[in-house]
């Protein structure tokens, strides 16, 4: 199955000073070689927001360039409204980038690859697939 990495997995794997190996980014490096992930724009986005440096920026626009986006159509936008409101009946919150998310996973039929414990919450009301690591959970 074709898997959706989320921003705070890629940015353990690009961004964070790790003192040990993590079991995220350990399952991002098998996805990328058995050439599972999927990139989203808002995604993208994200990753590249929060970089100052403009050598950093044009490193980082370069490595996330091996990973085309997955493209986000019209329904995608209206599927993550309804996304919003069922949680939102439910009293569970979120961010409409969340919930395009996973609007666009579940129509594109990829799992999603988060440490994002909001996502599990999404889970119990809207038919997404996390992906768990291989290795276990952390």
């Amino acid at each position: 199955m074709r898997v959706i990495v989320d921003t705070c997995v890629w940015s353990l794997a690009l961004r964070r000073a790790r003192s040990r190996p993590s079991v995220h980014v350990e399952e991002l490096a098998t996805l990328i070689n058995d050439g599972r992930v999927e990139m989203l724009g808002p995604i993208r986005q994200e990753l590249l927001s929060g970089v100052r440096d403009p050598g950093e920026f044009e490193r980082l626009r370069a490595r996330l360039g091996a990973f085309p986006d997955l493209p986000i159509v019209t329904p995608d936008y209206v599927e993550a409204a309804r996304c919003f409101n069922v949680c939102r009946a439910a009293g569970v919150q979120g961010s409409n980038t969340d919930f395009l998310i996973c609007a666009v996973s579940v129509r594109a039929g990829c799992s999603m690859f988060t440490t994002d414990r909001d996502f599990e919450r999404y889970a119990k009301h809207l038919p997404i697939k996390l992906h768990k690591p291989a290795t276990g959970t952390p």
